[in-house]
């Protein structure tokens, strides 16, 4: 127990026969039950699990897919089973080797304390960050984190990507496991979920983790396009679902109308491109100052409405 509270770490883990003896053989000895789950590794993941049960005095759980399901697939599963057990406080640390057990009290505190609901791990406040952490990446994993505060409404949140997080038993309770997106996309997809329902999130700064032999599944130049089209999905559905059917914020009219003047500076932009270049004439006034304010009053608008949502949301830090 840590602090009087129950604390169990679930190990996500697909192909890490050579890394998953290294997690569990360094996590601390406060850390309750280790919730290993194999997502149908094709190597030796599971026997090389097998191998440390009958020394853990149940301490170490086993929980194999049949079928890949993903990282946040292989989340869901070992935080139902923290669910369904009343767990206190469920830990999410990977089966690379990638997170380090020194980081985790500094993750359990504000969690077990009642001051927030989620903590999540940021490799991004460390100043060797940019040295430690891939550039492409880093590059990718600020992007990304840039799109999610627009979409999940926590603006405090900068390194989005980061799956060492701890949870508070209300929150396991509360959230759809089964309906939370089972690939890369988990961290932002359950950052959204979080929101609409009121739960507090901080982030806490952890010691970034590479080449320690890890092999990784993420690939940032073919992810980003699919990670940004989630993320767009998302941001309405936090729309509708916050300030439409739970409640009812004015935000929601300035970013639809953000949406309209934006989209409309489209077709003024090709009109007045295809006079000049094909038509070879001067751009007309009147659709010169209609392109400008659209512009100029679609951002205005944008920005009131993040700002709204920057304001509504503070008090979820």
């Amino acid at each position: 127990m840590y602090k009087g509270k129950t604390v169990a770490v679930v190990v996500p883990a697909y192909n890490e026969e050579q890394l998953i003896s290294q997690v569990i053989e360094t996590m601390p000895d406060y850390v309750d039950r280790i919730i290993v789950v194999d997502d149908a590794s094709q190597d030796g993941t599971a026997d090389t699990v097998r191998h440390y049960l009958p020394h853990m005095n149940e301490r170490l759980l086993l929980i194999q897919h049949e079928a890949n399901q993903g990282v946040g697939g292989a989340i869901a599963t070992g935080y139902k089973w923290c669910r369904d057990h009343d767990i206190d406080v469920a830990v999410v640390m990977a089966g690379d080797a990638q997170m380090d057990p020194a980081d985790l009290p500094a993750l359990l505190d504000p969690v077990v304390s009642g001051g927030v609901d989620y903590a999540k791990g940021n490799r991004l406040f460390t100043g060797d960050a940019w040295h430690q952490i891939p550039k492409i990446r880093y590059l990718g994993n600020s992007a990304m984190s840039l799109l999610t505060k627009i979409a999940s409404g926590y603006w405090n949140v900068a390194d989005s990507q980061s799956g060492y997080t701890a949870i508070n038993l209300k929150a396991l309770e509360t959230i759809d496991w089964d309906q939370m997106y089972k690939r890369y996309g988990q961290p932002n997809d359950l950052l959204v979920r979080l929101n609409i329902h009121g739960f507090r999130v901080r982030d806490v700064p952890v010691r970034p983790v590479y080449n320690v032999g890890e092999n990784s599944g993420v690939r940032p130049l073919r992810m980003i396009p699919k990670l940004s089209w989630l993320l767009f999905k998302l941001f309405f559905h936090r729309m509708v679902q916050k300030y439409v059917i739970r409640d009812f914020h004015p935000l929601i009219f300035f970013y639809l109308l953000a949406f309209v003047l934006l989209m409309a500076c489209i077709p003024l932009t090709g009109r007045i491109l295809y006079m000049i270049i094909v038509q070879g004439k001067d751009i007309p006034p009147i659709n010169a100052l209609t392109l400008v304010f659209s512009a100029i009053s679609g951002m205005q608008a944008l920005l009131f409405a993040m700002w709204f949502d920057m304001e509504y949301n503070s008090n979820l830090r």
